[in-house]
């Protein structure tokens, strides 16, 4: 979507024009799957697939105005009523962030807003934190809060965990806020200490190859992973004085686990600490500029995810195998939470197609679905247009 085409709507909805329009993308995330809530390090990225807002006051009545074009749909409400809808369960994400800054004495004035864009919904780029990371921005700079991104990406977060009732770390709304065009994020999931590193795609791609499917059991799989998680660490620390969280667990304390949890949860543990292990060697690669390098940590990542989180699904997997026997991937992994969405790939620009018509022709062979695959490229975060 267009800035052109945004303002347009906005003046046919509500006859003004809109004060602010705001671009808010959504993420990648290179390697440093289910690390973010677990208080280690990740390596994500904000790309050119993005949600556009145009807002302002709105000075006629007490009532806030929502509209999303994608689905034509608008909904409702007034600043001193906020409640959780289950009609239109979208715009809770933007109900959230409200319901945060409010929580904490933050006045705001009615508006209006319409918003839309050309996030892949399902595939796991995080529309969600696009939405709540755009709507945080768009609502700081439309009242001149003075809220620092930072402040803007903790609101976002609560409003998924609060009110939205996903228990998600802080990567998404992270990456979605603070991309940087050409570098990725290593970003401490704990101190929120982030540093960015060159990912020049100059001679590259990135291409995501979408399953088009969604496991039911992905949210409640989810949950259990972090239990499972949660359960481990808290064991490992009153045996261990060292450990304060996973980033201080070595294997030799990994074996003092037997016959205290059962053995997948060891296997979760083990996922975790090698997780952590390569986004650092990951980051040095980089510094080095090698890309190579950085693919077969990819790999080795979607074999962890797969065989000892087991956060992966047979569409992914298949995914997987067919870019590691194509001899033109240097990396692949699933993205995300699992259970369906992307494989992410990179890939020389020379090879790209070569590669979208081989895994798309062997994924309808196996499976009679289409493959939407999506060429992105690393762009700046959540910012006026």
């Amino acid at each position: 979507m267009k800035r052109e085409s945004i303002v347009s709507i906005f003046k046919d909805t509500f006859s003004n024009e809109p004060s602010l329009v705001i671009n808010s993308p959504g993420r990648i995330n290179l390697i440093g799957e289910h690390i973010d809530y677990n208080d280690g390090f990740v390596l994500p990225a904000s790309i050119d697939k993005s949600i556009l807002f145009a807002i302002a006051p709105n000075e006629a009545s007490d009532i806030c105005t929502l509209k999303a074009i994608d689905i034509n749909q608008t909904f409702q409400f007034t600043l001193s009523n906020i409640n959780h809808t289950k009609e239109k369960s979208w715009a809770n994400y933007i109900l959230g962030v409200i319901n945060e800054m409010q929580k904490v004495g933050i006045t705001l004035s009615p508006f209006n807003c319409v918003f839309g864009g050309n996030i892949p919904t399902g595939a796991g780029l995080s529309s969600s934190a696009a939405v709540e990371c755009g709507i945080a921005f768009a609502l700081n700079e439309l009242f001149q809060l003075g809220l620092s991104r930072l402040q803007m990406v903790q609101f976002s977060k609560q409003a998924e965990n609060n009110f939205v009732g996903v228990n998600c770390g802080i990567m998404d709304q992270f990456a979605s806020s603070f991309g940087k065009e050409n570098h990725v994020i290593k970003l401490d999931c704990l101190t929120l200490e982030y540093e960015y590193f060159p990912f020049n795609l100059t001679n590259y791609d990135i291409v995501l190859c979408d399953t088009g499917v969604k496991h039911s059991l992905g949210d409640s799989e989810y949950n259990t992973r972090r239990q499972e998680c949660d359960t481990a660490i808290a064991i490992l620390k009153e045996q261990f004085a060292e450990i304060k969280n996973y980033r201080d667990v070595r294997h030799s304390h990994i074996e003092s686990l037997t016959n205290k949890v059962p053995l997948k949860t060891i296997d979760r543990v083990k996922f975790v600490v090698e997780e952590i292990a390569r986004v650092g060697k990951a980051t040095t690669l980089l510094s080095n500029h090698d890309l190579v390098g950085f693919g077969k940590l990819m790999y080795e990542a979607h074999d962890g995810l797969s065989n000892l989180y087991e956060v992966s699904c047979p569409e992914l997997d298949f995914l997987n195998q067919v870019a590691l026997e194509s001899n033109i991937v240097f990396g692949s992994r699933m993205m995300g939470g699992g259970f369906g969405g992307c494989t992410i790939n990179l890939l020389l620009k020379e090879n790209t197609q070569s590669f979208i018509q081989k895994a798309t022709e062997a994924y309808y062979s196996k499976y009679q679905l289409k493959l939407k695959t999506y060429i992105v490229d690393i762009t700046n975060g959540t910012s006026l247009v």
